[in-house]
């Protein structure tokens, strides 16, 4: 295990997202595994960063995860189709939980957003429609 001790400005997250399984590979997004690995059994912890004015539409993921804002206001609403009147503002140190197979959707808006996504795997992503699936 690798040893972090680093405030969120500290973390550099250059890596291209595409790669990262369980997160909506919206472009715009980069991210780095933690801890684990999302594609295999066991606990996790991706750090996921994403640029200002990005939209996430509905997806799921298989497994429970929680996640904290670090950094920046995430927007976020859960089910089926993308509805902004019920997205709520999180700034950083916000949270919220990901239950297994549920829709949730969100959105940046003016400031890049980094977040912290802890679940036990194996991971992935499903979107609602699919698609809203980034190709």
């Amino acid at each position: 295990m690798a040893v972090y001790v680093a405030t969120p400005q500290e973390l550099s997250i250059t890596r291209s997202a595409t790669e990262t399984a369980g997160v909506s590979q919206v472009n715009g997004q980069s991210a780095t595994v933690l801890y684990g690995d999302p594609t295999k059994p066991g606990l996790y912890t991706v750090l996921l960063r994403l640029d200002p004015h990005k939209r996430i539409m509905p997806l799921s993921h298989p497994d429970s995860r929680f996640v904290t804002i670090l950094s920046g206001t995430f927007y976020v609403a859960f089910g089926d189709s993308y509805d902004n009147a019920k997205l709520k503002a999180l700034p950083s140190g916000g949270i919220y939980t990901e239950p297994a197979e549920t829709n949730h959707f969100g959105e940046t808006r003016d400031e890049p957003v980094l977040v912290a996504i802890t679940g036990y795997g194996p991971s992935g992503t499903t979107y609602a429609n699919p698609a809203d699936a980034p190709h």
